[in-house]
């Protein structure tokens, strides 16, 4: 059995920027991450909590 991802909130996700470039995300929802284009990192999202911090990003 698939366990359901939890759904982000989109008014959360319209106010959380890039905590390295300040730039906007965008939520992948495939992957289950938010990401920053300018810097070219994704963000993991876990347990419906998005982990904004630079070292746990992945490189794109």
């Amino acid at each position: 059995m698939m366990k359901e991802t939890p759904k982000i909130d989109p008014k959360m996700l319209s106010t959380v920027v890039c905590p390295k470039t300040r730039g906007p995300l965008v939520h992948d929802t495939e992957t289950h991450e938010l990401i920053s284009k300018k810097a070219k990192l994704a963000y993991p999202i876990r347990d419906g909590v998005p982990i904004m911090l630079i070292h746990e990003a992945r490189s794109l």
